[in-house]
């Protein structure tokens, strides 16, 4: 972005900028963490995650405030408007990102009380791998001002649904392989598809910030490759 003439201007721009780095750092901390304490069955740090959401809910609003401060008071155009009103958008989507963290870490204390094998982690650890890569690279795309890598980010997304689709029919796979797996696998997928919006949520922040750096907005139709409807039972 250019300087303006309002030495402030340019300061309320960064303060925002600051903040969506921040949600990003928080949003990849708080995914990682939540893994971690899913495979590892450790209660103490899903409770941290947990309690990472209320500084997450916290930053977006404050972003939210600072930047319908600034719109009311600078009445930004063109490249500024895109900033303001693309960084509303991401926060939004890194607030949803710590959500779906918190919601992994509220079930890590029912998949280790139901004794699944361990063996059943190993795909939604292969997935959630995925996952981080994808969330802490977006940010980062954007900082740098990369709009290609961004794109290429965007696409990737059909890895996850790749994966997630796998995961989705080995975990129905064990659960008639042997009931007793019907608890633990139950709450696996539902941490299998929580990664899958994450993966999802990913892709609406390098849409956004794709637009934000180049005025053009992506394609609307991308590769989606989550076919678990497809292998559901009908009803």
């Amino acid at each position: 972005m250019a300087e303006h003439t309002v030495a402030s201007f340019d300061e309320d721009l960064r303060q925002i900028s600051r903040l969506i780095n921040d949600m990003g750092d928080l949003a990849g901390s708080m995914v990682g963490a939540a893994t971690r304490a899913l495979l590892e069955t450790d209660n103490a740090l899903a409770q941290r995650v947990v309690s990472d959401d209320a500084i997450m809910d916290a930053r977006q609003r404050e972003l939210d405030d600072r930047a319908i401060t600034l719109i009311a008071k600078r009445q930004p155009m063109a490249d500024d408007l895109r900033h303001v009103v693309g960084s509303i958008r991401m926060a939004g989507d890194l607030e949803r990102i710590g959500d779906l963290a918190k919601n992994i870490a509220k079930r890590v204390g029912s998949v280790g009380i139901s004794a699944a094998p361990r063996d059943l982690t190993h795909s939604i650890d292969s997935m959630a791998q995925l996952v981080l890569i994808q969330v802490q690279a977006v940010i980062q795309e954007y900082t740098v001002g990369d709009a290609s890598a961004l794109a290429k980010l965007r696409n990737d997304d059909e890895r996850i649904d790749v994966k997630y689709t796998s995961v989705f029919r080995e975990l129905l796979t064990y659960m008639m392989e042997d009931p007793r797996n019907i608890t633990a696998c139950t709450h696996l997928l539902f941490c299998a598809k929580n990664l899958e919006r994450i993966g999802d949520h990913v892709t609406n922040i390098a849409e956004n910030a794709y637009y934000v750096l180049t005025g053009t907005q992506l394609p609307a139709n991308r590769p989606k490759q989550d076919e678990t409807a497809m292998s559901a039972p009908a009803a």
